[in-house]
């Protein structure tokens, strides 16, 4: 598929790329999905206009083309929110040809996302989510394997972090003090109080860790040696949930969900979890929540600025 995009095509898509991964701090794995879904809708446009597209076709896109495109996604069942995603990456791609070729990339720009329903995250009950810790330790008779698996887990439910951030910890974290400093995503930085069970956590897994953690690599290992993979939790919660009888919606990404709803249920300040999370807007950190509408709407009335 990539022979029917133009040389200069091609460039443009890896020079975006490349803008994305330095100036915007995009993960591999968003960029992955972004190099496939604007190379998909570049290789639609070559065939839909005959032939391969240099950038100037490629500037006076039109209407047309847009909803033939999308027309075309649904003609192959795609699914609204995964052709929203796709839209999503195809507009910020114009956008940033546009600014560089200087034209308004207007028709695409335009193009509306079809609705779909948003999935709420569903978070563990408070007691599921304390058998599930507790629970953790019994699933490898391998000692440093379990201490390293306890570790991870009460780190993503104590600390709210995502499993990039908790499998990204480097020995320049150590020891783990009271907070932590976390580069999430966009290259954000934030600052994560530790508490006390997940730095005993760490520790007790730091004591029995048979590999020699440098500077260059992640505190957290697989039986090998090499970085401990996500997979590799996924496959933990799995077996946990099996154990437990939780749903399937319990993953690693579901504690820290856990982690944001019952500091809020709790009384904790929505605009302070917003800082815990790293979210950037405080309906995201509202959406990571799961309690009662009055509580929420409480919440609300204290953390937003028009209350006051």
């Amino acid at each position: 598929m990539t022979l029917a995009l133009s040389p200069a095509a091609r460039d443009a898509l890896e020079d975006w790329l490349s803008a994305q991964k330095s100036l915007q701090g995009a993960a591999a794995n968003t960029l992955t999905a972004y190099a496939a879904d604007v190379r998909d809708f570049l290789v639609f446009l070559t065939f839909h206009q005959g032939g391969p597209q240099g950038l100037a076709p490629l500037t006076r896109i039109s209407i047309s083309e847009m909803r033939s495109w999308m027309a075309g996604l649904r003609a192959e069942d795609v699914g609204a929110r995964s052709v929203a995603r796709k839209l999503s990456a195809v507009k910020s791609f114009y956008r940033w040809l546009g600014e560089r070729e200087g034209f308004e990339p207007t028709a695409v720009l335009s193009t509306r996302a079809p609705k779909f329903e948003k999935k709420l995250p569903r978070p563990l009950s408070v007691d599921a989510a304390r058998n599930l810790i507790a629970s953790v330790e019994a699933q490898s008779q391998t000692p440093w394997v379990a201490a390293r698996d306890v570790a991870v887990v009460t780190l993503l439910y104590g600390c709210g972090l995502r499993i990039s951030e908790a499998l990204g910890l480097t020995p320049a974290h150590l020891p783990i003090g009271d907070v932590l400093r976390i580069i999430g995503k966009g290259n954000k930085e934030r600052i994560v109080p530790v508490i006390g069970p997940a730095r005993d956590a760490v520790e007790a897994y730091l004591r029995l860790c048979p590999f020699d953690l440098t500077q260059d690599a992640p505190v957290f290992r697989g039986v090998r040696g090499g970085p401990l993979n996500p997979r590799s939790m996924q496959q933990l919660m799995a077996g946990l949930r099996l154990q437990l009888g939780l749903p399937a919606t319990a993953t690693p990404h579901a504690l820290r969900h856990s982690f944001a709803t019952h500091l809020l249920a709790a009384g904790g300040d929505l605009r302070a979890i917003q800082e815990l999370l790293g979210h950037a807007s405080l309906s995201t950190t509202q959406a990571y929540t799961s309690v009662d509408s009055v509580h929420l709407m409480s919440a609300y009335n204290k953390a937003h600025p028009k209350a006051h």
